[in-house]
């Protein structure tokens, strides 16, 4: 069945049928908020309203929508198939991070120039964009000064730069300098959430529609086994699997190409690249990970040091695990404070999470933090495989973007530049592919011709030194970068996947942790309760991978890689983690 369905992607009319979201006291939603938020969607629905408004962080009012007249605006066809909805763009887009919105920038920047229009669609997990976005962040302006030049005179949210730029190696009790490598000068420390809103609001204005809210659940393939689009999660699922009063069908948002920037192990990227091959096709190795932590502090104003850029390596770690800490000095009295742990690490009784809790105590670090609050806690997964793991990008009817693919640069720290340009280049690619007749293969061309493939290429040995250990590794990584700088005449390789690197529990002494003293260290639940991630229970779907030490579950958000660590007492015997799948 065919009918047409009127939408008004930016009628001040349309926002004022919204009142803005109080957070609920609880993890849940109830059951009045619930039914008045299916309600709400059948309307958006049925009255042509399924728009990018609730990028505001909207969302509708029952009362309100009872009495909404459509509105004549542009027009877009949809079809029904067995009760959902079916919508058709030119290029869909999944994920409003900063590849996913750096690509919908450029197509439309791309039909600008050309004098033709694409229709252009991003579909984001989150309520709003950069909702799943912990601030702190060393960002390299070098693809934003590609994709929009004038940011400075458009007021992007990027405004302290980098003022000192330290690396410290840590035993107990003592902090040695050491050369700094990361070579910040002409970056920023910034809020990335704060700059992936603005990005957002930025391809409104090109005219690209953002549906915040919606996760895409699943690829839709036509009878070529092409991708062909996405579908949404359905929603009005009751805990047993069985369907609600409430049940809404998830919709299919059906692209001529559709490119996903989920970030890191996106669960539909996963999935592409097992079915065709990717990986083998691009002859990589597996990919490994790592796990981030993060806090972010109100600090004393007379410790406060805006732009100042703080890296260790070493202690609370041992010897034969990879990781270090960041502390990075925004603006408002604010600092991001974290711990990165590679998880190929040997011994099942380590505790990331309590690793970030003792780092803080260490003598050139708690100072800092006396007298501060804490205002947020985060985590996530990072792929630090390098060159050596990104798997071909390119599918057909699409391609993978971003974190999705892992352009992350280990030695700097940095994957924001590199996830911006990767999402320009296959817009390019896509533009090409729908009104210029060349083949969006032409995307893993340009990229290994891009300064990308440059930059992670002169990185290529510094993750997997550390395969022989930290010393040994911090040597490999100063002879790459001072003497051979990037030129070496061989490519290290991986270890073992990451699962396959813990040992037996036998093989190893339990380790004792601290008690939190709520002041510099907190327990689990502190800490998920100011989780800035929480997944409400909107009756979604979420999948999760997880693994386990103690008592402590980390689950993974198969949609975008999100950590959130969990006591449930499930086990007192430690166990290797499973590998995620």
């Amino acid at each position: 069945m065919q009918r047409l369905i009127s939408l008004r992607s930016k009628s001040n009319s349309l926002k004022s049928l919204f009142n803005p979201l109080k957070s609920p006291q609880k993890h849940s939603i109830s059951a009045d908020w619930s039914s008045c938020f299916h309600q709400s969607w059948s309307l958006i629905a049925s009255k042509g309203c399924f728009s990018r408004v609730f990028s505001y962080g909207l969302w509708p009012s029952c009362a309100k929508m009872k009495n909404f007249d459509k509105n004549q605006g542009f027009v877009r066809r949809f079809s029904s198939e067995a009760q959902r909805e079916s919508i058709e763009y030119d290029v869909v887009i999944v994920g409003a991070g900063p590849a996913g919105l750096s690509a919908a920038i450029r197509l439309k920047q791309l039909c600008s120039e050309k004098g033709v229009d694409l229709s252009v669609c991003v579909v984001e997990k989150g309520p709003e964009v950069g909702a799943h976005i912990l601030s702190g962040n060393v960002f390299e302006p070098r693809a934003l000064d590609e994709l929009l030049p004038n940011w400075k005179e458009e007021e992007a949210p990027i405004n302290v730069p980098v003022s000192s730029d330290k690396f410290w190696f840590l035993t107990k009790d003592r902090a040695f300098s050491l050369p700094c490598p990361f070579d910040n000068k002409g970056n920023y420390v910034i809020s990335l959430s704060q700059l992936v809103r603005w990005m957002g609001i930025k391809a409104e204005e090109f005219g690209v529609e953002i549906y915040p809210g919606f996760a895409a659940s699943e690829i839709l393939y036509d009878a070529n086994d092409s991708v062909v689009g996405i579908g949404t999660n359905d929603m009005g699922i009751a805990k047993d699997g069985s369907k609600k009063d409430t049940f809404q069908r998830g919709v299919e948002l059906k692209g001529r190409v559709t490119l996903l920037a989920e970030g890191c192990r996106g669960s539909l990227s996963e999935k592409l690249i097992k079915k065709y091959k990717l990986r083998e096709k691009g002859h990589a190795q597996h990919q490994t990970y790592a796990l981030g932590i993060k806090e972010v502090w109100e600090i004393d104003e007379s410790k406060h040091k805006p732009g100042a850029v703080l890296h260790t390596i070493g202690w609370p770690l041992d010897q034969k695990t990879y990781g270090g800490s960041f502390l990075y000095h925004m603006k408002d009295r604010q600092v991001s404070i974290g711990l990165v742990v590679a998880l190929n690490y040997h011994n099942p009784y380590l505790n990331p999470y309590e690793e970030f809790q003792k780092f803080k105590h260490h003598p050139a670090i708690r100072p800092l933090l006396e007298g501060g609050t804490v205002i947020q806690y985060g985590a996530r997964t990072l792929n630090e495989g390098g060159i050596q793991s990104i798997p071909y990008p390119v599918f057909s009817g699409g391609a993978i973007i971003g974190c999705s693919a892992g352009f992350l640069n280990v030695p700097k720290i940095k994957g924001t530049h590199t996830a911006m340009k990767s999402g320009m280049l296959a817009a390019e690619a896509a533009f090409g592919s729908l009104r210029e007749g060349t083949s969006l293969k032409s995307y893993w061309e340009t990229l290994r011709s891009s300064w990308i493939w440059d930059e992670l290429h002169q990185a290529r040995n510094y993750r997997p030194a550390f395969e022989y250990g930290v010393i040994p590794g911090m040597a490999i990584s100063a002879l790459e970068r001072y003497i051979l700088k990037g030129r070496s005449p061989f490519t290290l390789k991986h270890g073992k996947p990451d699962h396959e690197s813990t040992n037996a529990a036998r093989l190893h002494s339990p380790i004792e942790y601290r008690k939190p003293d709520g002041v510099f260290s907190f327990d689990v639940p502190t800490s998920l309760h100011r989780f800035v991630n929480i997944h409400f229970d909107y009756s979604v779907q979420l999948s999760f991978n997880f693994c386990w030490v103690d008592s402590l579950v980390v689950f993974q958000d198969g949609y975008h890689g999100d950590a959130i660590i969990v006591d449930f007492s499930l086990s007192t015997f430690p166990r290797p983690c499973p590998p995620f799948k």
